[in-house]
């Protein structure tokens, strides 16, 4: 209950800055790429998008992804070290659409930062192509996993690990009979301001 309650809250945390803003679906649509239903979908779901989707309407929305994950009580740490307790870290799950594997968003409490850690069990079953701004780093903590980037596929294994161009498409999935594990870090170059909290920015 309590992590279907986080997720549902990410929604409407969007959709709070969005009006806060004054951007229309549509607008944000045309910033994002996405489409004004897929959005809309997005702010009333309580089940979060892929991660990427979230980084990318944040940056639309001018800022940081890490206020869609942190509770409106905790600190952030900069410029101090962020630590993330195991104990303490929620596992979100795309089930409403149909993505399938779940992740974990680590570092959540560290603004403006270049880089965005989080753990990902993928799915079994190939579903989409992804394609965004940045760079990515996977490396393979348990289990088999096929990784597609620009329609090759690769194999790897527990101790592999790939860097590549996000904005090339790319996807992947779990071999076996249990779900891979993967260490993922998202590489984007922009560096918010800590103030950039999507319910007080004055950006418009």
């Amino acid at each position: 209950m309590r992590r279907q309650m986080k997720e549902k809250s990410i929604g409407e945390r969007i959709r709070a800055s969005r009006k806060q803003k004054k951007i229309s679906l549509q607008e944000l649509a045309n910033l994002t790429g996405f489409t004004k239903g897929y959005l809309s979908k997005i702010e009333r779901s309580n089940n979060a998008p892929p991660y990427s989707t979230l980084n990318k309407i944040a940056t639309a929305l001018s800022f940081d992804v890490i206020f869609l994950f942190r509770d409106a009580n905790q600190e952030v740490s900069a410029p101090n070290p962020s630590f993330s307790r195991e104990n303490k870290i929620e596992t979100l799950e795309d089930s409403a659409s149909s993505y399938g594997y779940t992740y974990q968003a680590l570092a959540t409490d560290r603004p403006g930062k270049n880089m965005e850690p989080y753990v990902i069990e993928p799915a079994f079953e190939l579903e989409t192509l992804f394609e965004h701004e940045g760079e990515e780093f996977v490396y393979v903590l348990e289990g088999r996993h096929e990784l597609v980037y620009d329609g090759k596929r690769y194999i790897m294994k527990k101790g592999d690990s790939a860097y590549y161009d996000s904005r090339i498409s790319h996807s992947g999935r779990s071999l076996g009979k249990k779900k891979a594990k993967l260490l993922v870090v998202l590489y984007h170059d922009k560096k918010p301001q800590y103030s950039d909290h999507p319910e007080t920015s004055n950006h418009t």
